[in-house]
């Protein structure tokens, strides 16, 4: 086992990881960050062989790594707390336990993915999903792709099929047209992002548009869509869908932050309630890495006392969470997609629940006593995010380990956990 101590922790290195840990060094105190990526830059940022990444994303890499004082811990995720101030983690090297004296949590989101008949098919993918593939090197030159769901996300998806030579037939938004029109027309408060959507804009988008099924036997062979009312079927090879994100505070839960509005509430000083631990970035709300990188730098400076460093920093998060607001208000999702699934509908793909068998029941435990779902290889953060936002359940307590891990790790740790914790 390997221990570490480290005055600062901050868990995730995508944006707001990386501009708290920027921040917190200044102190020239010892920062550590973990990440279960192998490489800084969470899910915008993510490299891969066809990446051609953006200037802030490589000035911030570079400033990581040339910081004495920043240690960055990559393709480790975290599996349990061992006491206060203890963190149990396991990476390929083996495990061991974290402790340090304040924490930052920029645990980022993840795609909220809702079922409807034909998504299991081989070819049907998240958008972030589809979008990660192809950065790592998926090939999809003279591939057909569909797109769906919500949010700003699919544009940035649609870009990237067509800079990996795919052809984009369908860009299908369920939010309406006339909303789309008025956050547009809003744009002007942030020229950046008015230039970023006129961009990014494909020819094949249609607004007021929900997937109904995907079609074939074998694998994906078209999408069927209503758009404002009118049902048709367009041929593709593959259908990426993806609902806006799901701000990721299992570990917030676990540690005993308050959640709000199913994200890690904070202060002005991006603190939570407990003083100890801050938290920025997708986990406080779904905000955009602008935002991320101003919520952390924030809470790095405030983790560490530098609170002067930090209200300077004010005025510029009250700029983007009115974006991040206005983004909330257009692309809210209708509630006619949430009978997208049908009760026979596959919910939990691995261990193929249907919907029905588990409609009827109060809570995420319950559903999971009785059907076995989420007990497979993603424990649950597919179909119990969909289960919640498709039958009202309330949030389920997370549980330990925080993710699938080594036995020999929970051999090794649990001795270990119970040692510091007496």
């Amino acid at each position: 086992m390997s221990n570490f101590d480290c005055e600062v922790l901050i868990v995730g290195a995508g944006p707001a990881g990386m501009a708290a840990a920027l921040a917190a060094a200044e102190s020239g105190g010892q920062v550590r960050m973990i990440d279960d990526n192998p490489h800084p830059g969470g899910q915008i940022w993510r490299d891969g062989p066809q990446v051609a990444l953006p200037e802030t994303a490589n000035r911030y890499r570079h400033a990581i790594a040339t910081r004495e004082n920043i240690a960055l811990q990559s393709g480790c995720k975290l599996v349990a707390q061992c006491g206060v101030g203890r963190l149990a983690y396991e990476d390929a090297e083996g495990c061991g336990v974290i402790r340090y004296q304040k924490l930052i949590l920029c645990n980022g989101a993840r795609e909220l993915l809702l079922p409807f008949p034909g998504w299991t098919l081989p070819g049907v993918t998240g958008a972030g999903g589809l979008q990660a593939q192809i950065k790592q090197g998926l090939a999809i030159r003279g591939e057909r792709v569909a797109i769906a769901g919500s949010g700003p996300l699919l544009l940035a998806v649609a870009n990237s099929v067509k800079q990996a030579g795919g052809e984009v037939v369908l860009v299908a938004e369920q939010a309406p047209l006339w909303r789309l029109a008025a956050f547009t027309g809003g744009l002007w408060r942030w020229p950046a992002k008015l230039r970023q959507a006129f961009s990014l804009m494909p020819r094949r988008y249609l607004a007021g548009s929900r997937v109904l099924a995907a079609l074939g036997q074998e694998r994906l062979t078209s999408v069927h869509v209503n758009n404002g009312g009118r049902e048709r079927t367009i041929a593709c090879d593959r259908l990426a869908c993806g609902f806006g994100l799901v701000a990721n505070i299992e570990l917030a839960m676990l540690l005993g932050c308050r959640i709000e509005h199913d994200a890690v509430a904070v202060d002005h000083w991006q603190q939570t309630s407990l003083a100890h631990i801050f938290a920025a970035g997708e986990c406080t709300g779904i905000g955009g890495s602008e935002l991320a990188l101003t919520e952390g730098a924030i809470a790095g400076y405030a983790a560490t006392g530098q609170r002067e460093k930090a209200e300077r920093l004010a005025a510029q998060r009250r700029q983007w969470r009115r974006f991040a607001t206005a983004v909330a208000s257009t692309f809210a999702l209708d509630d006619r997609l949430n009978s997208l699934a049908k009760p026979q509908t596959i919910l939990c793909r691995c261990e193929d629940v249907t919907l029905e068998q588990v409609s009827h029941q109060p809570d995420w435990n319950t559903a999971k006593l009785s059907s076995r779902c989420g007990m497979g290889a993603c424990q649950g953060k597919v179909c119990a995010t969909a289960a919640r936002q498709l039958l009202g359940w309330p949030l389920p307590p997370p549980r330990v380990p925080l993710t699938p891990v080594r036995a020999e790790t929970l051999v090794a740790l649990g001795g270990h956990c119970s040692d510091d914790a007496n």
